[in-house]
């Protein structure tokens, strides 16, 4: 069976290296060695400051809203996965949908300011299969209107332009270190903020609000990353390099094989930031077209993913939503194909061989 992805293992012998340092430390969790060192060494690696090391990235994105005093209205995308929604709501938050830009699918932001109201607070775009949003756009709509704004980056590990990160921009960005992700701590997740009050007041809220020995001086939560998380992330880095370099040459292959093809139609891409092939999205005509072509697939036992679906202003739990078209209409047609390291050549050819099939609805 091949699916849409595959976690990545680090050598065995690398990762246990790591591990014995917790053995040998005997500290698990609250902030241990390894923690630490992880969150330098990502710093380093990303070139950015004030990051927060997380237990996942849902809960960095409700740490995120917590430290910026989010209320009422958050105006946010609805092409992503549902946890951008749900964490919204958890934290007593209405999510207002904007739509997408049919062609790079994040958050359109010409659009934003019809949906501002007295009772919005922030914009929550996210940066979709690692393709960086409009930011330039997106911050000047968001200081015109007084705004705060967060990107859900969970896709976007180590995007940057000639100048800098992604991750620099907005008041905040949160990453995802899940299993599934390019890069990972098996589960796992970081905030980064502009400025240290909020990186220090993100410190104690994910330790319960703990500021010393018997002193408490916020409600926190508990949504520290363990030692053991620490651990595979440490070794997952260690080999980022060559997990780019072959995830690259499967995104490219397909992009060659694929790009101009007739129904169907790839992502575009923001040429001020590089690509960090984290996914292979493909749209078709229809999603009966789509349908039809995950069905050849499947026979082929090959499982690809309809990420995002459905559009999530159609979520049947929401009590007011409204219409995003461009979203619904992507969101219906729109299929993730297999990419990961070490996905055989021969596999390859048989799913652009099936992608590219005619379709005659």
């Amino acid at each position: 069976m091949i699916n849409v992805t595959k976690s990545y293992f680090p050598d065995r012998g690398k990762l246990d290296k790591y591990i014995d340092r917790v053995y040998e430390s005997g500290w698990m969790t609250n902030n241990g060695q390894l923690v630490q060192e992880l969150e330098q060494r990502l710093k380093d690696f990303l070139g950015v400051e004030y990051l927060v090391l997380v237990a996942n990235g849902t809960l960095a994105l409700q740490v995120a809203y917590r430290v910026l005093e989010l209320s009422g209205d958050v105006i946010t995308t609805p092409f992503s996965f549902v946890a951008t929604t749900n964490s919204l709501i958890w934290e007593n938050l209405n999510p207002v949908f904007s739509d997408i830009d049919p062609g790079s699918f994040n958050l359109d932001p010409h659009l934003i300011e019809r949906s501002i109201t007295p009772e919005t607070t922030a914009v929550l775009p996210v940066h979709v299969f690692g393709n960086a949003c409009d930011v330039d756009m997106l911050d000047v709509v968001c200081k015109r209107n007084n705004l705060k704004l967060i990107y859900d980056a969970a896709h976007a590990f180590n995007v940057s332009s000639s100048d800098q990160n992604v991750l620099k921009y907005g008041d905040a960005s949160i990453l995802s270190f899940h299993a599934t992700k390019i890069f990972h701590t098996i589960e796992g997740g970081a905030i980064i903020f502009k400025n240290e009050d909020h990186y220090r007041k993100a410190k104690l809220l994910i330790n319960f609000g703990i500021s010393g020995y018997d002193k408490v001086d916020l409600p926190g939560i508990n949504c520290k990353m363990n030692e053991f998380q620490a651990a595979m992330g440490l070794a997952v880095l260690d080999d980022f390099e060559q997990i780019s370099l072959d995830r690259r040459k499967v995104w490219e292959r397909y992009s060659d094989a694929l790009a101009g093809k007739a129904q169907i139609r790839l992502q575009d891409l923001n040429k001020e930031f590089k690509n960090n092939y984290s996914y292979f999205p493909v749209v078709f005509s229809s999603e009966a077209h789509l349908l039809y072509i995950r069905q050849r697939l499947n026979e082929h036992d090959i499982q690809p993913r309809r990420y995002f679906y459905p559009s999530l202003n159609k979520l049947e739990y929401l009590k007011h939503s409204n219409s995003c078209t461009v979203s619904e209409k992507i969101a219906e047609s729109i299929l993730c194909l297999p990419i990961f390291p070490g996905l055989d050549e021969k596999i390859q050819n048989e799913i652009i061989q099936i992608v590219s099939e005619n379709y005659i609805q």
